[in-house]
């Protein structure tokens, strides 16, 4: 396999597991008595921090939309760095394997935090951006 068609695969995958995050973390509803007192609580005490007013809940909305975000900007980096394996290949360098290290951090966290489907998600990255690393050196020759 090239590593052009591993790194769209895993652009096209990282676009499914920002979208099942987004959709995740603001559908969540929690299931027991306590849980949603811990949510309305997160959403109820609001701070103020320097010139404004935030809640807890405000910051996980914000951090749960800055990780779509990152996800999106990782699959554009993939699919960039596929359209460099087929046309620049000695221009990739150590991007490649910083990029599927970076995935390797977001597997222990997905499996120290959040469990199953990102987990599964995350292994699926580091497998493939981990192979198309190592295919770009062959390409480049």
């Amino acid at each position: 396999m090239k590593a052009i068609w591993l790194y769209r695969t895993a652009a096209v995958l990282f676009v499914l597991f920002a979208a099942g995050h987004t959709f995740g973390f603001l559908s969540f509803t929690a299931t027991t008595p306590e849980g949603r007192a811990v949510f309305d609580a997160m959403n109820r005490v609001h701070f103020t921090q320097r010139s404004g007013t935030y809640s807890y809940g405000n910051f996980y909305r914000g951090f749960g939309l800055s990780c779509t975000v990152s996800m999106l900007l990782s699959a554009y980096l993939a699919w960039h760095l596929g359209q460099l394996s087929r046309a620049l290949p000695q221009a990739i360098g150590a991007l490649g394997w910083v990029f599927a290290a970076a995935q390797v951090a977001g597997l222990v966290f997905s499996l120290r935090y959040f469990g199953g489907p990102p987990a599964v998600f995350s292994a699926v990255l580091v497998i493939i951006l981990g192979w198309a690393a190592w295919l770009v050196p062959a390409q480049a020759r």
